[in-house]
């Protein structure tokens, strides 16, 4: 059964409004408005309500999609830091605006963050022993760290694996501002490492996966989402733990639904525990649903 997930109410985040391929969103003290090929329908609130309310606004470099730059009204300050208290958890993340639209954080994540500081501290309750391993988590293509800091947070030894320099320090920091440690940082391509980490014999009680469609590794490797994905997989079943585990990946990608996901994970991880599926979304303010990626999860 595929399944519809948003997380719970969160202070501070606030998807206020979306449409006309835009989003209008606040992230602490600062509303910012950026593109969203998703939000196909239109605005609810005007154009001159959006550019009252937004402290930033993202446009596009005609020159390339992918990028472009942020007219900021002044006063606003970048960086700056929000807050994720709830379910366990109590986070703090710095937020920048990027060349990416991007601000360092994925808030339809947070579903995702206390489910695994679930999973991890129902394994750490049977793993206090003396001469016993905490939980070990793999976090890979794992950005600002978002997945890295709950599992970190709940008891695990984390492996956080990223193949781009500044973003790993970025999830340092992050680490710094949750009072937070000893995560492990790796600046690799994530397949490289797998295929390292299963040729070693090592396991994970926790995987945690988030690729792009499209990227290059530290050293040019490139990443093509649709070519990659089933060997990148297969190789995670081969390095979770048996016993103790559990299992997440989200996949953006407009090219992607739930239901290659389910085909993926049932040929190559089998008849799995407590399996769920379908598509993460954020309602705003007028309950239009944005859809922000499919996921499969599983734990044991």
């Amino acid at each position: 059964m595929i399944s519809l997930i948003t997380p719970a109410p969160w202070s501070a985040y606030e998807l206020i409004d979306s449409g006309d391929f835009y989003k209008l969103e606040r992230f602490g003290d600062y509303v910012l408005s950026r593109p969203e090929p998703q939000a196909v329908w239109r605005k609810s609130l005007s154009d001159d309500e959006w550019a009252d309310r937004a402290h930033a606004t993202f446009r596009r470099d005609r020159s390339s999609p992918e990028r472009g730059d942020w007219q900021v009204k002044p006063g606003m300050r970048d960086p700056w830091q929000i807050r994720f208290q709830q379910q366990g958890l109590n986070l703090t993340f710095k937020l920048a605006l990027t060349t990416f639209k991007h601000v360092g954080i994925f808030p339809e994540q947070a579903n995702n963050w206390a489910y695994i500081h679930d999973a991890v501290t129902a394994m750490k309750r049977t793993t206090e022993r003396p001469g016993v391993e905490r939980p070990r988590v793999l976090n890979l293509f794992a950005y600002t760290g978002g997945a890295s800091l709950a599992a970190r947070q709940a008891g695990a030894d984390v492996t956080h694996v990223d193949a781009v320099k500044p973003v790993i320090s970025w999830a340092r920091e992050n680490m710094d501002y949750s009072e937070l440690d000893n995560i492990r940082w790796v600046v690799e391509d994530a397949v490289k490492f797998v295929r390292r980490e299963v040729r070693r014999g090592n396991k994970y009680n926790g995987i945690i996966l988030d690729p792009p469609a499209y990227g290059r590794g530290p050293d040019g490797e490139k990443w093509v989402l649709e070519e990659q994905i089933y060997d990148l997989l297969g190789a995670c079943a081969d390095l979770l733990d048996g016993d103790d585990f559990f299992f997440i990946i989200n996949l953006y990608s407009l090219g992607f639904s739930s239901l290659i996901v389910d085909n993926l994970m049932a040929q190559l991880f089998g008849d799995v525990p407590n399996a769920e599926s379908g598509e993460l979304y954020l309602a705003d303010t007028f309950n239009k649903r944005l859809p922000l990626g499919v996921f499969y999860r599983f734990k044991n």
